[in-house]
């Protein structure tokens, strides 16, 4: 079971009932007067959808070996702590640029300091559309 497009389609899996059958605990509503577990159960449903085409891709394509590197997780890991304690000490706006250049040292192309910039204005962008247009309680600055 070294094959990469199958495993990647059993944890999209794992995660995808493991949010869907949390959310089914909550009320669901309907679509006029949604629950709280209305969209969850919906985005589990989705990505239940897409693991099962990748299962199911994986048995048609060619097998991609699965590649274990610790320090790209190590990376991951320490970009995410370092968007939390940077977004808990002073604001998310830096959290999320250290979490970026910070993760960035993870990926196969060369570093590049412009497109860090580029995804840290859209990812801010993207937080700031959810505090001010969708009302979230983001501590942005």
């Amino acid at each position: 079971m070294n094959d990469r497009n199958l495993v990647r389609g059993l944890f999209l899996l794992a995660i995808s009932l493991a949010f869907g059958l949390t959310s089914a605990r909550y009320p669901i509503g309907d679509f006029a007067r949604a629950g709280p577990g209305l969209f969850p159960l919906m985005i589990a449903g989705l990505l239940g959808l897409i693991a099962i085409v990748t299962i199911i891709r994986s048995r048609f394509v060619d097998h991609v070996p699965l590649g274990f590197n610790p320090k790209n997780i190590l990376l991951i890991l320490g970009a995410l702590c370092g968007f939390a304690l940077v977004s808990h000490f002073l604001n998310m706006i830096l959290g999320i640029i250290v979490m970026v250049f910070i993760a960035s040292f993870a990926g196969k192309t060369k570093y590049s300091v412009l497109r860090n910039i580029y995804i840290s204005a859209g990812l801010v962008c993207v937080a700031l559309a959810f505090q001010k247009l969708l009302g979230f309680n983001l501590p942005l600055y």
